[in-house]
């Protein structure tokens, strides 16, 4: 798991701020704004940082998936602008800290399934309520069970070398 740093945290609050915007700027459902976001052309920049080297703001991202997706006024039902503002800032930290890219984490945890977990976990620091969230899944990264399993076969493969000389 990776430590989030100064340039995490201001890609968490980039991403939090677009999704709170797209309350009141966009016609599509919260839903559908978030699944077109998260396979975005812009969710991608945001995934390798690039976005950094720009001067994008949030209104900008919600301009940028109307024009890859086309304008939509699909679905009705919105979140509110909490709920919103923390689901992409979980979506965003989780992209980071697990180092996944943001296709990936929407097929980890859907926004209706995050949106149940609002009143329980929002108080929560992030990283407290991925793990949870992660555990419930059953999906939690156990490091020093990973380190052994990858031990492990660093010990088989240097045996199955040593045979062979």
């Amino acid at each position: 798991m990776k430590k989030i740093d100064k340039d995490g945290l201001l890609l968490c609050e980039l991403q939090a701020t677009a999704f709170e915007n797209s309350i009141d700027k966009m016609e599509s459902s919260s839903e559908i704004f978030i699944r077109r976001f998260m396979r975005s052309k812009i969710a991608k920049r945001l995934d390798n940082e690039s976005v950094l080297e720009s001067n994008i703001q949030a209104n900008d991202i919600l301009q940028l998936v109307d024009e890859e997706y086309g304008v939509s006024d699909y679905g009705s039902v919105k979140y509110t602008h909490n709920e919103m503002y923390w689901i992409g800032y979980l979506y965003r930290y989780l992209s980071i800290t697990y180092e996944l890219t943001s296709a990936q984490v929407y097929k980890i945890i859907k926004p209706k399934e995050l949106r149940g977990l609002f009143l329980p976990y929002h108080t929560m620091d992030p990283s407290q309520a991925i793990e949870r969230i992660l555990e419930a899944k059953g999906m939690l990264a156990d490091e020093n069970a990973e380190l052994e399993r990858q031990y492990e076969i660093f010990k088989r493969i240097r045996m199955q070398r040593a045979e062979e000389r």
